[in-house]
C-alpha cells in the first residue's frame, strides 16, 4: 500500500533536516505552507531560535492584493529585508518537504532578488 501525501511529505522533511543544519552564520530559512498562508523563519538550530520571521499575515503583508504565489514572492523579499538588516547574507534553505515549485519557488525567488545567498 502506497503512503498518502502527508506521510510522503513527512518522509522527505526529515531527510531534508537531516543535512539542512542553520547556525547563527547561516541560518536555515524554513518555509511553511498551508492551504491559505505562507511563513518562512530564519532559525540557528544550535541555540534552537528563530532569528527573523515572516508570513502572509503579518499587517504590512495582509493588505497585499494578488495570487498567492505573489503573496509568497512578497514574504520572501520581507523575510531577506529584515535578514541583511540583522546582518545575514546567507542561509541555507529548507522547504519543509514541499516540492521546489508554485509558491515555495516564489519565496525563494523573492529572498533572492532581495539579496539572501542560498
Amino acid at each position: 500500500m502506497g503512503l498518502s501525501k502527508t506521510e510522503r511529505r513527512e518522509r522527505i522533511r526529515k531527510r531534508i533536516r537531516k543535512v539542512s543544519f542553520g547556525t547563527a552564520e547561516r541560518p536555515r530559512l524554513s518555509v511553511f505552507r498551508s492551504n491559505k498562508d505562507i511563513y518562512a523563519q530564519l532559525i540557528d538550530d544550535n541555540k534552537g531560535t528563530t532569528l527573523v520571521a515572516a508570513s502572509s499575515r503579518d499587517k504590512e503583508l495582509s493588505k497585499a492584493k494578488g495570487t498567492k504565489t505573489e503573496i509568497a514572492k512578497l514574504v520572501g523579499k520581507t523575510v531577506a529585508e529584515k535578514a541583511i538588516k540583522s546582518g545575514i547574507e546567507a542561509v541555507a534553505f529548507d522547504r519543509g518537504g514541499n516540492l521546489y515549485h508554485g509558491r515555495v519557488k516564489s519565496l525563494a525567488e523573492g529572498a533572492r532578488e532581495a539579496g539572501l545567498k542560498f
